[in-house]
């Protein structure tokens, strides 16, 4: 067998999200591990994608995307969370990884570091070394996840030249605050950095907070590629459609870099991913209360059976706090427990984190329907009897 180019080595590993989807469909566990979502999908996004297949079509769109799509983007913004963007700073892309892919391409030279916020996708460290590039981390605080601006400070050398950062995070929910977002400014205007800014949960907020971008801060608008997600707004999660929005000089940069990646993405699912964010504000509320409903379902439903639950704001998921729960602090023990005596799949936090992670948390998916979540309480509440 031809050997693999070495740069290749970190990501030959299965993901555990998918080892414990994995192990979730083998034992028949309720699997809260992966991010996906159960309940019903959005008709008015269904029959808008039927109705683009029947007649809009289905060839090549511009390299860049739509332009209804773009345009349609820039008015979502502009009524959900205030911001003034143009189409032309708008790069359509398949799913959300790709944007940042292209997006570190765009920015990261060989010999470059980029600092990392853990815990954090699992996208971000591969794809920053295939750039050739190095990661460098600093941790947010639990359990109130919080960023501390001297940490980061801390870890920016002289060869860093840009920083990732994930609002609401994932895997636990948090959101970087107007002060954080202005240090976070600060140090980039210091050290002339720029910031790839991952906002893909900005439509899944749920307890009423506003979601603020890095493009609202005045330091970080013309050195941060912001990156969204079709997929996350509207709960689905196989449309792949992303994108990134720059100002225009990161945009090019990023265009250029796309085309070669995947150059286009699915004409009649962006024409309905257009028409959804069309839609009024009432309609994005509702779709949120769903999944805020579900959210309270879990919640309540584990603190009942004596777990604890720590505060999130946002995406689809909760932490569970092991020690303040009464279980050993080690979560990947943890999520093999939980699956193999109660039935359940979990990801355990560490997962998200490089080096120096934190062990005792578990991250749950609670967008399930309630049948659902109430036997996943159960099975979880008999493990603890």
């Amino acid at each position: 067998m031809p050997s693999l180019a070495e740069r290749l080595s970190a990501a030959r590993a299965t993901t555990v999200f998918e080892r414990m989807s994995a192990q979730a469909r083998e034992t028949g566990a309720i699997n809260l591990g992966q991010g996906f979502p159960d309940l019903p999908e959005p008709a008015e996004l269904i029959t808008a994608a039927q109705r683009a297949l029947h007649g809009k079509s289905n060839q090549y769109p511009p390299m860049r995307g739509l332009a209804e799509l773009r345009r349609a983007v820039a008015g979502y913004y502009r009524q959900e969370q205030g911001l003034e963007i143009a189409a032309h700073d708008i790069v359509v892309t398949s799913g959300a990884t790709e944007a940042l892919a292209a997006a570190l391409l765009a920015l990261v030279e060989p010999g470059d570091e980029v600092v990392l916020v853990q815990p954090c996708y699992d996208a971000y460290q591969p794809l920053i070394e295939r750039a050739g590039g190095t990661a460098r981390f600093v941790s947010l605080t639990p359990p109130q996840w919080s960023l501390d601006p001297v940490a980061l400070a801390a870890v920016i050398g002289p060869r860093t030249r840009g920083i990732v950062i994930n609002s609401p995070n994932n895997p636990v929910g948090t959101l970087l605050g107007r002060a954080e977002l202005e240090s976070i400014g600060a140090l980039c205007e210091a050290h002339d950095l720029w910031l790839v800014s991952d906002e893909v949960w900005e439509g899944t907020i749920l307890d009423g907070t506003p979601h603020l971008s890095a493009l609202a801060i005045p330091a970080l608008r013309e050195r941060t590629v912001k990156i969204g997600s079709a997929g996350k707004i509207f709960s689905l999660t196989g449309w792949k459609i992303g994108w990134a929005v720059a100002a225009p000089p990161l945009a090019e940069a990023v265009a250029a870099r796309h085309q070669f990646l995947t150059f286009t993405t699915a004409t009649p699912l962006q024409w309905a991913a257009a028409e959804g964010l069309a839609l009024p504000p009432a309609w994005h509320q509702a779709h949120r209360a769903r999944y805020a409903h579900a959210k309270s379902r879990l919640v309540g439903g584990l603190a009942k059976a004596g777990f604890a639950v720590l505060p999130a704001s946002g995406t689809w998921f909760v932490t569970i706090d092991l020690a303040a729960s009464g279980l050993p602090k080690d979560d990947e023990a943890a999520a093999r427990l939980l699956i193999e005596q109660a039935g359940v799949a979990s990801i355990p936090v560490s997962a998200f984190y490089a080096e120096q992670a934190e062990h005792g948390y578990l991250r749950l998916c609670f967008a399930k329907e309630d049948a659902v979540l109430d036997e996943a309480v159960r099975r979880l509440a008999q493990l603890r009897s």
